[in-house]
């Protein structure tokens, strides 16, 4: 068994890291700059922690065999819990797609609620220690530079066979590899200038019944969205802009914003509702994936995971997903004994990120006011997907191949097959007709 193993960032990259290292390493040594025990609150190293968050349905199975128990965990804490297609009302353009049971399970829990959650399990492993309230400050290396032998913490130097940077978007990895000599990743960045506006309310009433959120997803022809969840003893509502729009967060603007979604269901709900907490907001520039998986040299004993190699729209609610597929893939890495070959890692990473970049990317090239290269293949796709939209508001099948492949469950080419064009074309006869 290999000896010790650092891992650099306690969000949900990091956890799931932490958990498939402790299978192979004597120690993990988990840092982080916040204070994480009894935390379930959105944190400094968070700051996108106190807005809507969604767990995959890929994502959730793939946590819930790392962590057998925690869905039921969540549930008997209170967590409202349900079906992707039936208890979750998806808008597009004002119209509803026609719900129908597709057997993925949701999770209406908090960023800070998974986490925590998750946290507490890696926490209660035996060969784990966390390490709080640590700032991070620089990669301890061989003379020659060639290996990464530890990391220098506030306070203290702790040797490593292997340190892993799950710090996220922040990430250090791109100034320390210049530092040590070696080339920065070539990035792809796409700015959407994506807002965010969250706040809790206290309703009356139930106002969902059985479902668990109204989703108002945003579009090029109504570019304003939001997202409206029932949680376990308060509603959440986050609304998001693009390209520069923001909720306000007075009173009298935020209403204003709310009233002009094409729901008005949401606007209904929230309008003489009882505030609970200040409204928070938060931007987010750019999507950016970093091609690790190109550099010709890399230091052997780091790693780079999460949204440090790839950080998505959020509105697409993949990066939580994503990070726990590629802890499956270090799993796999690990298996052969030895470090795992960097190169060989990132290319394998690239495989898992590169259909929900295509997905999250080629819905946001539908914007006309985000750049970015907009080939034949994009055009098609996303003239394709408005139609199969459509389709969908009258046709529950095509509801649940949709979520399905939103959920990361299925590959996107399912909708693109001969049965499913068949289908949507169908419906569109019937609508015009």
């Amino acid at each position: 068994m290999r000896n010790r193993a650092v891992v650099l960032g306690g969000g949900m990259a990091g956890l799931v890291a932490a958990k498939v290292l402790s299978e192979q390493f004597e120690q993990v040594l988990l840092v982080d700059r916040d204070q994480l025990a009894g935390v379930d609150e959105p944190r400094r190293g968070v700051p996108q922690g106190a807005h809507a968050h969604g767990l995959l349905a890929k994502g959730q199975e793939v946590l819930e065999g790392m962590f057998p128990g925690l869905t039921g965990e969540l549930a008997d804490a209170g967590i409202p819990m349900g079906d992707m297609g039936v208890n979750l009302r998806w808008y597009f353009n004002g119209r509803r797609l026609q719900p129908y049971e597709t057997g993925l399970k949701v999770i209406s829990a908090t960023r800070p609620e998974l986490e925590s959650a998750v946290r507490d399990r890696v926490r209660a492993l035996p060969n784990v220690t966390f390490l709080e309230n640590r700032a991070i400050l620089a990669l301890t290396v061989t003379a020659d530079r060639s290996r990464v032998t530890g990391v220098t913490i506030e306070g203290e130097e702790i040797s490593a066979d292997l340190v892993v940077d799950a710090t996220g978007r922040g990430s250090r990895t791109p100034a320390w590899l210049a530092e040590l000599g070696y080339p920065r990743p070539e990035e792809d960045r796409v700015k959407i200038g994506l807002s965010y506006t969250t706040c809790h309310f206290r309703l009356r009433e139930n106002v969902l019944g059985e479902d668990m959120a109204i989703l108002c997803v945003a579009t090029p022809e109504n570019p304003r969205g939001a997202f409206f969840s029932r949680l376990n003893d308060r509603y959440l509502l986050s609304l998001t802009g693009m390209l520069g729009d923001q909720a306000p967060t007075d009173q009298e603007g935020h209403l204003a914003f709310v009233k002009s979604l094409v729901v008005p269901d949401i606007y209904d709900a929230v309008h003489d509702a009882t505030l609970l907490d200040e409204r928070v907001a938060f931007r987010y520039p750019a999507s950016v994936w970093k091609h690790y998986e190109r550099l010709a040299r890399f230091p052997q004993g780091l790693l780079v995971v999460g949204d440090g190699v790839c950080s998505f729209n959020p509105v697409y609610g993949q990066g939580m997903t994503v990070a726990a597929l590629e802890g499956l893939t270090l799993r796999e890495h690990l298996k052969g004994g030895g470090l795992p070959d960097a190169k060989a890692f990132f290319t394998d990473v690239a495989k898992v990120i590169e259909a929900p970049w295509g997905v999250s990317v080629g819905g946001d090239l539908s914007y006309p006011g985000v750049e970015g290269e907009r080939n034949e293949q994009v055009r098609m796709a996303n003239e394709y997907m408005d139609r199969l939209r459509a389709a969908a508001e009258h046709d529950g099948t095509i509801t649940a191949a949709f979520l399905r492949v939103a959920g990361l469950i299925d590959p996107v080419e399912t909708l693109m097959s001969p049965e499913m064009a068949e289908r949507v074309a169908r419906a569109a006869e019937t609508q015009n007709a």
